[in-house]
């Protein structure tokens, strides 16, 4: 038997207006090679100016893991070559980065938790991008230079389901931080992950494998599995030796496959020396006070809404996996509803009809109209069905909740008297079901209700339906 040993490399793209040593924008989806400068261009008398806002975005998130701010914290030169690397090296932190010796808590369905550990988080300046069209290879450099955190953990993580859950409360993290939008697919949260085996009850380290460029949470954690069976199947095969090396793999989503990208660099190998054309960077007690505040992160958010909600935790983790989430929630709350009630209708009913791209973000229909609808359910003006039409119909246009109740004709009738007479009539025409239920036939009670519901056409409050049929046929 065998133990997966994992640690993740995590670049976050930091949200600041301008790139991390020059005053050019950063940018998306703007023109090729029009955000660029001297600086980020790395011509020849151009400087670096360090982008404080980096710092302040630094801090807030080693505050966040409870990590270590270095007051003093140094720049280092790490020399290689690429296409989309125009100064032949990168800016980065090797030495003593800004934020060192972390931890986040991942959360299991069964209520269990685990701590993983955070070695560092070091500021560096990215790369532009290459793009590859046919037999031509193309550079832009719009984001050369754009301010990167690399968040390193330990190898703590001992499947690909602590992965994700490592990088779900990672990504939730950054996004209620505002440090960055983290999007996996436009590149600004993306993961390395290296994996190695040993058997079980070994401490050993073996040779890791790097898997480089995945960029989804479900790709990752098949890049893992696949990466873990090729792995024990040499082992088992008695050429773990000659098969499993030290190098940078990538997830082929289409053979299902990780492939040898290129054998894995040494530190030794970049040439790393301190950066001469940057001071070293100091935090002064006064900027620590202002950026180390920080709101109100996932987990305890999570602790308030078990408290303010009387929600269960794993409830209560579902709906602050995502600031977004969290926020929809609490807008619909805002009705006066309950929570049980707010989390179906959210988390199942309304989530269940975003097809594609939409996502509660865009949804046609916001938290305020959602919150109202369920208002109307529990304050029986519809039934929970009645509801679902009412939904479906705000998904498709945008209308009034009350409007479209009135419109479909789906208001309850709670009217004692007219369901009295209801009832009545239902009874009187089905004397014979009557004589039956009070015989001992229990199961008949469903038929007049569904009896009255019909002839009601669905509009019958059914609890009053149930009481004034109760207490009419003894």
């Amino acid at each position: 038997m065998f133990e997966v040993v994992i640690g993740l490399e995590v670049h976050v793209q930091l949200n600041t207006k301008t790139k991390l040593f020059c005053s050019c924008p950063t940018s998306f989806n703007h023109k090729q090679n029009t955000n660029t400068c001297p600086t980020c261009l790395a011509l020849p008398g151009a400087l670096p100016v360090l982008n404080k806002e980096v710092l302040h975005k630094s801090i807030m998130l080693g505050t966040a893991i409870d990590a270590t701010i270095n007051k003093t914290s140094f720049f280092d030169r790490k020399s290689y070559f690429y296409p989309d690397s125009p100064s032949a090296y990168q800016i980065t932190q090797l030495y003593t980065p800004i934020v060192e010796r972390g931890a986040l808590k991942i959360d299991f369905e069964d209520g269990s938790h685990k701590i993983i550990r955070i070695n560092r988080a070091h500021i560096e300046a990215d790369a532009g991008k290459n793009i590859h069209e046919g037999d031509i290879s193309k550079v832009d450099l719009n984001r050369a230079g754009t301010p990167l955190l690399e968040i390193v953990s330990e190898p703590d993580m001992r499947s690909a389901e602590e992965v994700i859950l490592y990088l779900k409360k990672l990504h939730a993290i950054i996004r209620y931080l505002d440090i960055g939008d983290a999007n996996m697919q436009e590149g600004s949260f993306r993961v390395d992950v290296n994996v190695s085996i040993r058997p079980k009850g070994d401490e050993k380290l073996y040779t890791r494998v790097e898997i480089k460029n995945i960029n989804s949470f479900r790709f990752i954690q098949r890049a893992i599995e696949l990466e873990v069976a090729r792995q024990t199947e040499a082992w088992e095969d008695g050429v773990y030796a000659e098969e499993i090396c030290q190098e940078t793999r990538l997830f082929d989503q289409v053979k299902q496959e990780t492939r040898s990208m290129r054998g894995k660099e040494e530190a030794a190998d970049y040439r790393y020396f301190p950066e001469p054309d940057l001071l070293k960077t100091i935090v002064t007690d006064e900027m620590m006070e202002i950026y180390s505040k920080i709101p109100e992160l996932p987990d305890e958010k999570m602790a308030r809404f078990v408290k303010d909600y009387g929600m269960s935790d794993y409830n209560a983790s579902v709906v602050t996996s995502s600031l977004e989430m969290a926020h929809f929630f609490e807008t619909m709350m805002e009705e006066g509803i309950s929570a049980k009630n707010a989390l179906t209708w959210l988390t199942v009913e309304l989530q269940g009809r975003l097809k594609g791209d939409v996502n509660i973000t865009n949804s046609p229909v916001d938290a305020k109209k959602l919150g109202h609808l369920v208002k109307r359910i529990e304050d029986n003006t519809i039934s929970g069905k009645a509801a679902k039409e009412v939904l479906d119909k705000l998904m498709e246009e945008n209308l009034d909740v009350d409007g479209v109740i009135d419109a479909l004709g789906l208001k309850q009738v709670s009217d004692t008297g007219a369901l009295e007479v209801m009832c009545d009539e239902i009874i009187a025409a089905n004397q014979d079901k009557v004589e039956q239920y009070r015989g001992g036939k229990d199961k008949l009670f469903g038929f007049f209700v569904g009896q009255v519901m019909k002839v009601s056409k669905g509009s019958a409050n059914p609890q009053a339906v149930n009481e004034i049929l109760k207490a009419k046929l003894g």
